[in-house]
């Protein structure tokens, strides 16, 4: 078992991020999501605990073969898939990932957001451990990114919001930024598997960082497309997205696409849960911490964005091109 605490600061508040999170999942699931490959929605609904209160409960398929590297390919089935179950309780949320094939496999996430730069060190408890667990803080500007998902609309050193007027984030800015925010995620991996355990455990929490990386810079990157939209908004835009994303997915082409679908006001649907890890193509002799390389930039991607400025809540969706936090309840 391998154990890491997360914690990435956002020039957000945990209020705004309630909407930002649902939005980021959405488009982000569908963005890395294709034929035979992506998040399926299985299960979503309201989750009632009798500790945490009111949640919602969300189940996904994560099929990704075709993104695992050729290692694993040679040893998994055709079709191969992700078993994620999610409650969230926002500010708070748990997800975990296990794999029917995998027995000894699983990823367990426990997440808490705070107004605050990371400072919190008794977030999870200030029980006494086994052993002390490794914090990781991450930077959404800085920190890089693999270089297939680099987009220079995305990248934070040169963008600034026009509704928020945040932006230009330089070198120190979680020093100095206000408002700002923190996820704090404490990711526990296990592969009990002897000869291999602390191998895959570190490429795993490779692959963690890296997606939490991206889905929290994009978070960013996407505000004016999400700031001002209400609960009951993003929760269409939401459904929708998640009905062309399963159909996406599918044997057959998708009978709607998100670029074509027009959004009813009264539309409802409970949220999704965060997006899903996608597994590096590296080779596992790479397990281990990567080392500093020029990062490069490719051609910006046009993309069709909502009129989010529009409050009735029609509007149409964007057609968009790999995942942890779930979605509230009202």
């Amino acid at each position: 078992m391998l154990m890491k605490e997360y914690r990435i600061c956002m020039p957000l508040t945990v209020e705004e991020y309630r909407i930002g999170q649902l939005y980021m999942i959405s488009k982000h699931s569908h963005e890395q999501s294709e034929r035979g490959e992506g998040v399926e929605v299985v299960q979503n609904e309201p989750y009632e605990d009798p500790e945490h209160g009111s949640g919602q409960f969300t189940e996904k398929r994560i099929y990704l073969n075709n993104k695992l590297p050729s290692w694993a390919r040679a040893v998994v089935p055709k079709i191969f898939y992700v078993t994620e179950k999610a409650w969230n309780y926002y500010p708070y949320t748990i997800t975990g990932n296990a794999c029917s094939f995998l027995p000894k496999f699983s990823i367990h996430i426990e997440t808490k957001y705070e107004d605050n730069k990371g400072s919190n060190d008794n977030i999870f408890g200030s029980e006494p451990k086994e052993e002390e667990t490794e914090v990781c803080f991450v930077d959404i500007v800085y920190d890089e990114i693999p270089e297939r998902h680099y987009k220079e609309s995305e990248d934070l050193r040169y963008f600034k919001s026009k509704k928020t007027n945040r932006g230009f984030l330089q070198e120190g800015w979680i020093s100095t930024q206000d408002p700002i925010m923190c996820s704090y995620k404490l990711v526990t991996v296990k592969f009990e598997v002897w000869g291999l355990q602390t191998r895959v455990e570190q490429f795993v929490h490779k692959v963690i960082r890296d997606v939490l990386t991206l889905g929290h810079r994009q978070a960013f990157a996407w505000v004016d497309e999400w700031i001002d939209m209400t609960m009951e908004e993003v929760r269409e835009y939401e459904r929708a997205t998640q009905q062309a994303t399963n159909l996406k997915i599918g044997t057959f082409p998708p009978a709607i696409s998100i670029s074509e679908t027009q959004l009813a006001s009264s539309a409802r649907s409970g949220p999704n849960s965060a997006p899903s890890t996608p597994l590096s193509t590296e080779a596992p002799d790479f397990l281990s911490v990567p080392k500093d390389r020029p990062r490069k930039k490719s051609a910006p991607e046009t993309l069709t964005l909502p009129d989010t400025g529009r409050r009735d809540s029609l509007f149409k969706l964007p057609s968009f091109f790999s995942w942890n936090s779930s979605p509230q309840p009202e």
